[in-house]
């Protein structure tokens, strides 16, 4: 996957235009990425790519340049 594909699969999982996310964006500028969007995005993680996260990792998300990080470090991120 490349970053663009990825902050397009990012966009998806919060609803957000594609144009709003850029590596640079802050979990709390986007709405969507509350309790549940957690949910949805740590199930998204495993549905789409097998990574399970732990609590560590989702408690040390604070923007987008995170998600792409684990993408990054569990090899599903080319760049």
């Amino acid at each position: 996957m490349t970053r663009i594909e990825a902050l397009k699969w990012i966009a998806d999982i919060f609803e957000e235009p594609a144009d709003r996310i850029t590596p640079d964006t802050p979990r709390s500028d986007i709405q969507a990425w509350d309790s549940l969007g957690v949910l949805t995005l740590m199930a998204d993680f495993d549905q789409t790519f097998g990574i399970i996260l732990s609590d560590e990792e989702i408690q040390c998300m604070k923007g987008v340049n995170d998600i792409l990080e684990i993408l990054r470090t569990n090899g599903k991120l080319s760049e």
